[in-house]
């Protein structure tokens, strides 16, 4: 039963949001083997200014152990 939590910074367009989630879900079912009818995508829009304190830190920087596919920034390095 995966469930995909996208989330991203508000102004894509419905059609793009509901490409990518169709997208990710064709991708879940090819990879795991599950039927089409158990795999759910949500995507939620976070605004740029939460973004460090709402998503970075707590599910990215926090936990370290959950993320597959590290990102290449961080939010809380000012030398960058």
């Amino acid at each position: 039963m995966p469930h995909v939590i996208i989330k991203l910074y508000p102004g894509r367009s419905e059609e793009q949001k509901n490409a990518l989630a169709a997208s990710v879900g064709k991708d879940i079912v090819a990879t795991l083997g599950c039927p089409e009818r158990v795999v759910s995508v949500a995507i939620e829009e976070v605004a740029p200014e939460d973004w460090p304190d709402t998503v970075y830190k707590p599910e990215i920087l926090d936990r370290p152990e959950q993320i597959y596919v590290k990102p290449g920034y961080n939010p809380f390095d000012k030398a960058k």
